[in-house]
């Protein structure tokens, strides 16, 4: 019995890191029709791929086992950007139960939808972006979800990732050339496969185009355009990016053409310029190359910041 007012589309925001993301998951959880947390989930491929550990769950008490390990594992999620429900395991186990919610991704939809009625919307959604490496499981666990694939220019991409390089791990331009390229071929190639389900965006266009750039998003999710994901409810500024409380700031791109220099610019464009090409971007190096000398010492470099960290984390 599920809830017949509830769209069964989940939408997923997925993208590289520092690619504006939150700046979009802010932007749609405006709309009248979605519901969006303000964090990331980051529990729904980990608990599918655990799901045979909950065992049969037509079985209430599974489910309950189920729903008190996901609060266990994201416990601040859902006490801090899941602003519809109060996550009480036990009354969740007994409304999803009574739905007839049997499956891992069930119960997962269960939960948003139940966050999204609260909250008077019709449609739930999540912004994870390393989903994005695991876009055909997503398809698997939610045959009707929508991805929205936010690109943004993976130089400025590189120089945010490098400002929080302990945070993210990533320790060098080439290590951020390479996981912008891996996040934004994996979504690419999905979409290839699944144009009807993939719609593609890019955060430059946002900035420069919103009321455009967002109509055709709105087309893509088959729902009524409205003014509010453009002059979206604000961040308090708390634990979130100080441009979430401002409005769409134009100026927030091409940042890469005065902070890197040449050599950034080659080693980025050697190992990500056909990608920046395909994703309508300009090259500023001629015939980009990176030396095996130069290879070795950034995979090197890589290393050690991975030992570091865990060395940090250890103490």
């Amino acid at each position: 019995m599920k809830n017949s007012h509830m769209s069964d589309r989940p939408i997923f925001i997925v993208g590289a890191a520092r690619s504006g993301t939150t700046l979009l998951q802010y932007m749609l959880r405006s709309h009248p029709e979605i519901s969006l947390p303000t964090s990331e989930s980051h529990f729904f491929i980990p608990f599918y791929n655990r799901k045979k550990e909950f065992g049969d769950l037509s079985n209430k008490e599974n489910i309950r086992a189920l729903l008190k390990a996901i609060y266990s594992a994201r416990k601040c999620f859902f006490d801090e950007d899941v602003h519809g429900i109060i996550y009480d395991a036990d009354s969740l186990t007994e409304i999803l139960y009574g739905r007839g919610c049997s499956t891992l991704p069930e119960l997962i939809a269960g939960i948003f939808q139940e966050n999204a009625k609260a909250e008077g919307k019709t449609r739930w959604g999540d912004k994870t972006p390393y989903y994005i490496l695991h876009l055909d499981t997503l398809l698997e666990m939610f045959p009707g979800a929508q991805v929205i694939h936010l690109i943004r220019d993976g130089r400025d991409c590189a120089l945010s990732m490098l400002e929080r390089k302990w945070d993210l791990q990533i320790f060098n331009i080439y290590h951020a050339a390479y996981i912008w390229n891996r996040y934004v071929t994996a979504g690419q190639d999905f979409g290839a496969i699944h144009p009807d389900r993939y719609f593609e965006i890019r955060y430059e266009d946002i900035l420069n185009k919103p009321k455009l750039s967002m109509e055709k998003l709105c087309n893509f999710l088959n729902i009524q355009f409205d003014d509010s994901v453009i002059n979206f409810r604000k961040s308090d500024g708390s634990g979130k990016t100080p441009l979430l409380a401002k409005p769409l700031q134009k100026s927030n791109q091409g940042k890469w053409k005065s902070r890197m220099s040449e050599k950034q610019l080659e080693v980025f464009e050697s190992l990500a310029g056909p990608t920046l090409t395909n994703c309508g971007y300009e090259l500023a190096s001629n015939e980009p190359s990176i030396s095996k000398l130069e290879w070795f010492l950034y995979e090197l470099e890589i290393k050690l910041g991975y030992f570091y960290k865990k060395c940090a984390l250890a103490k």
